[in-house]
């Protein structure tokens, strides 16, 4: 549990606004709401919208006007009484407002406690808590959709289902160890069997599911990179569909890497526009490619970009035998001039690459570019039913399907009950790690402490 004190922060991102929202959540919330807010009239039933002015007690000033609302407890975010006041969203009147309130008694709120406290008062599992960061954070329509389906209980359901199935068996086979006079078999240990391995399968789906999950939410970084004036600035810009990078027919214009991020169907992919990389240079221009080249180094993939309108140099053959290993496309630009490039020697040096035929000044073979870049990382597989994002989870699931595979050697091999069911335990403990059923202060500490102050 935790220290039953008022907690106080403010909501929304620092800055100037329109509107900003002071939260207080705990057993004096309404009293120092009351101190605060002149109004004697306000009769603070719960989920109601009121007007006000906030008052300096000490002084007798004005600070500003306000609409508040009280939450009784338990029906609030945190499960215990709380107050919302939107007031102006300039600095200084924030900061006036926040710091009445903690003069009043209420302490300032850490990372994440209001979120926390909503967890332990049982208003949200451990799975729903961390859906919130992830919505908080997400950068595309995917991404939402994925934390929406996890703060509504999608994950938590499946892993819960899992667990009430080695619930059951356990019962069974701690019933084995208790009576053995009753000589009570081993829940017919071959039914036993088929039983762990659907829950074995059932894991090694939500486990595939991470790869997918992740990519969804933390997104992919990808460096576009090739020789001087082979077009890659003109193809960060298409694929943003803003001019972000400068353009010039001058080599060694592009002196630093430029990153943009671009939603590809969901999956956001983070683009690096680096300086050409050639042989030959000095000063500034080879500093920048340095800087690509460790660019190249830290993405998960690269786009090769090519002239398709000029022979193969041996600039370009240099490019092609750094990205040999990696993962990526290679796009064949300025389709929309005369070809000259030739196409079997690329295919030799970079096999498992797919080409694709792009013109960035015309936007030809764009869209087609875009999908194909989103389906070499994230892949043109169904999306899962059920995702894990979370590496936690997936941690914690693929130690729940470790102790089920000793368990079903251990049935195979005739190994008595009591052995089967510590081996059992240790899956359901895993399971339950996962939902916050068994968890401890350090887990919760590093979970809540990624949250912004406020949430």
């Amino acid at each position: 549990m935790y220290k039953a004190d008022t907690i106080a922060a403010v909501a929304t991102p620092p800055g100037e606004g329109g509107v900003a929202m002071v939260r207080l959540s705990g057993p004096d919330a309404k009293h120092i709401g009351r101190e605060i807010l002149a109004r004697e009239d306000v009769e603070w039933k719960s989920h109601r919208l009121y007007y006000g002015k906030v008052r300096d007690p000490a002084r007798g000033s004005l600070v500003d006007e306000v609409m508040f609302a009280f939450l009784q407890g338990p029906r609030s975010y945190t499960g215990e009484d709380t107050v919302e006041i939107h007031c102006h969203g300039g600095p200084f009147v924030v900061r006036q407002l926040l710091g009445l309130v903690l003069a009043r008694g209420a302490r300032y709120a850490e990372p994440g406690e209001f979120t926390k406290r909503a967890f332990l008062n049982g208003r949200l599992d451990l799975t729903q808590a961390e859906a919130v960061l992830d919505l908080i954070r997400s950068r595309t329509d995917k991404a939402v959709d994925v934390a929406l389906g996890q703060m509504e209980g999608g994950l938590s359901q499946e892993v819960q289902g899992l667990r009430e199935q080695l619930v059951d068996a356990l019962v069974q086979v701690e019933a084995a160890i208790d009576f053995p006079e009753e000589e009570i078999e081993l829940l017919q240990r071959e039914e036993l069997a088929r039983k762990v391995v659907g829950i074995v399968d059932k894991i090694t789906l939500l486990v595939d599911s991470y790869e997918w999950g992740r990519l969804i939410r933390e997104g992919v970084r990808v460096c576009i990179v090739g020789r001087p004036n082979v077009g890659k600035s003109s193809l960060m810009n298409a694929l943003l569909g803003v001019d972000r990078a400068i353009v010039t027919a001058t080599p060694g214009t592009t002196r630093d890497f430029i990153e943009e991020t671009v939603n590809l169907n969901g999956l956001p992919v983070v683009l690096w526009d680096t300086a050409g990389i050639r042989d030959r240079t000095e000063g500034v221009e080879q500093i920048g490619i340095d800087v690509t080249l460790e660019r190249l180094a830290e993405s998960q993939g690269c786009v090769l970009v090519l002239d398709g309108s000029s022979p193969l140099t041996g600039e370009d053959m240099d490019v092609m035998e750094r990205v040999r290993e990696r993962q990526g496309l290679v796009v064949i630009n300025k389709f929309d001039l005369q070809q000259r490039i030739e196409r079997p020697a690329v295919s030799d040096c970079l096999p498992g690459l797919q080409q694709v035929e792009v013109s960035a000044l015309t936007n030809q073979g764009l869209d087609g570019l875009k999908a194909a870049l989103r389906d070499c990382f994230l892949d043109s597989a169904e999306e899962p039913e059920v995702v894990v994002t979370n590496v936690r989870h997936k941690a914690a699931l693929e130690r729940a399907r470790v102790s089920l595979v000793e368990v079903h050697r251990a049935i195979d091999q005739g190994m008595p009950p009591d052995i089967v069911a510590v081996d059992l335990q240790e899956a359901r403990d895993s399971l339950e790690e996962i939902i916050g059923t068994v968890t401890n202060d350090d887990i919760l500490d590093r979970i809540f402490s990624q949250f912004c102050i406020g949430k």
